[in-house]
């Protein structure tokens, strides 16, 4: 087999050596391939601003809700619902977002999902009551879910795999640099009255989506949803965009056909996407548990409880007034900033699983110390000052998010757009968050409640043993990624090989081809 391969050509799979290309043809120059390099990297990165909307809600209302409560006088349950119900509601933008990226192209559900949170954020802008705040806040999660899916999955489409993980890791980056700018909006705009500051603290949300709409006019449309849609043509335009050489932009159209020639052989050809993910085949439900999973671990471990509720826990902590709440806040999300900028520049050389490693057990210790710290502040206070309690706390949750922005975020985003195959990805994509989006919704709704009844330091022990946990499904459920094509990964997951040990070869990835075309089905 190996024999007749190499008699045939150079297989489909196989990395590209540009000393294989044709005689004649000629090989871009430098200038060129950088210049295509900072067309791919400009593409992902006005893609990921819509990520930037997500992570600013997030920021700016662990703050603006201290000024909504005094101005509305909501209660302590409205309180959480206001806050949690962002998350829960945009797991349906999310949901219909697949469907609406595989109908109108990833490009515009884009702008779609843009149009939808402005026109939430302005309701929101303008509340004159609790009723009309959170009608603007579910305009809002709708909108936000639409650009969150889809935007990772664009990124991922149009990226080479040696750089895809950087590259579908900036709306992690994005998420980050939007909750700073929450935090310091929060403190910029504090001194004003109650009635004004959280008003503008909001209404500035809607500048990001501003400058998406000027993004549209620069970036293109995926190439895998162009070649679903059978223009050949416009997907081949575009991959001479973002690829290095005609022969890379031939060899990727290939592997997209592949692809899409051996779902066209299943025997599940007929059933609709949602049934072949309801109903998945050995391969698809190992994505799954996989792509859920990993959505689902990254909030039930409580990032959105200590970005949300941050001003709670550094009151707890022994903080007192308002400016200094905020203030602190700042510095968790200057030290979330930061990571996840180390992180992009370790994931496609480092690999996955790694820093899914340092992350989890980096954020499991640091929630531990967290809920030392709070219940010393509580309950002893003798043993240690007022003030190195503060900083231990504070210590501890720069700590939770630095390891969580150096693993758990951006890989969340890059594992959930490269695992599925083509005609699933969209769909499946969406559906990976909503396990992410509904735990996010439960433990944001519930973290005030909860704290009420087991303490905060009790909240953050539960959160710890949960990211123990978390350990060990990164290492029994999650393969390494790096340096695979989206299709070569679709071939690891359909082989069922035994990842914990060592990646999946490029041949083993040729003898699942041959196998596929035969006899496997294909989710």
């Amino acid at each position: 087999m190996a024999g007749a391969e190499a008699a045939n050509g150079r297989n489909k799979y196989a990395v590209l050596d540009p000393s294989d290309e044709p005689e004649g043809r000629r090989r871009p120059s430098a200038w060129e391939r950088r210049s295509k390099e900072r067309f791919v990297l400009a593409c992902a990165i006005f893609a990921s601003l819509n990520a930037i909307l997500l992570g600013y809600d997030v920021g700016v209302m662990s703050g603006a809700i201290i000024y909504i409560q005094k101005d509305l006088h909501i209660t302590e349950f409205q309180e959480e619902i206001l806050v949690g119900c962002l998350s829960v509601v945009s797991l349906l933008g999310s949901l219909s977002g697949g469907r609406t990226s595989d109908a109108i192209g990833r490009k515009w559900t884009m702008a779609l999902g843009a149009i939808v949170f402005q026109a939430g954020a302005a309701i929101m802008t303008f509340a004159p009551s609790f009723t009309v705040l959170m009608i603007g806040r579910l305009l809002a999660g709708v909108g936000i879910g639409f650009g969150a899916m889809v935007s990772a999955v664009y990124i991922a489409e149009i990226s080479p795999a040696a750089a895809r993980g950087t590259l579908t890791s900036l709306p992690e980056i994005c998420i980050n640099l939007g909750i700073l700018l929450g935090y310091v909006s929060n403190y910029a705009f504090s001194g004003l009255s109650e009635h004004i500051n959280w008003r503008i603290m909001l209404g500035v949300g809607i500048l990001p989506s501003v400058f998406i709409g000027f993004a549209l006019f620069v970036i293109p449309e995926s190439p895998r949803w162009l070649m679903m849609e059978k223009r050949v043509p416009e997907a081949r335009a575009v991959l001479l965009q973002i690829s290095e050489s005609e022969a890379e932009v031939e060899e990727r159209i290939a592997e997209i056909e592949e692809a899409a020639n051996l779902l066209k052989s299943t025997k599940s050809e007929d059933k609709a996407v949602w049934m072949e993910l309801l109903n998945p085949s050995p391969a698809v439900r190992r994505m799954l548990y996989a792509g859920c999973g990993i959505q689902m671990f990254q909030q039930i471990t409580g990032i959105d409880a200590t970005v949300y509720y941050s001003p709670t826990i550094f009151r707890d902590a022994g903080i007192k007034s308002d400016q200094e709440l905020l203030a602190a806040t700042v510095a968790v999300g200057f030290t979330k900033t930061v990571f996840i900028l180390v992180a992009i520049f370790l994931i496609d050389k480092v690999g996955r699983k790694p820093l899914l490693y340092v992350s989890t057990i980096g954020m499991t210790m640091c929630l531990f110390v967290l809920g030392i710290a709070l219940t010393l502040q509580k309950h002893a206070m003798g043993l240690i000052s007022p003030r190195i309690g503060i900083d231990l706390a504070v210590f501890a949750v720069c700590g939770n998010v630095a390891f969580f922005s150096i693993g758990m975020g951006p890989i969340c985003w890059v594992l959930s757009s490269e695992i599925f195959p083509l005609r699933l990805r969209a769909q499946a994509s969406a559906l990976g968050q909503v396990g992410g989006r509904v735990s996010s919704g439960l433990v944001s709704m519930s973290f005030l409640s909860m704290a009420r009844i087991i303490s905060v330091a009790g909240m953050f022990f539960v959160f710890a043993v949960i990211s123990t946990v978390s350990v060990a499904f990164v290492y029994f459920c999650v393969p390494e990624t790096k340096g695979k094509t989206l299709e070569q990964i679709e071939m690891m997951f359909e082989g069922g090989k035994e990842w914990r040990g060592s990646e999946i070869e490029l041949e083993d990835t040729q003898h699942l081809i041959q196998s596929s075309k035969k006899s496997v089905s294909l989710g």
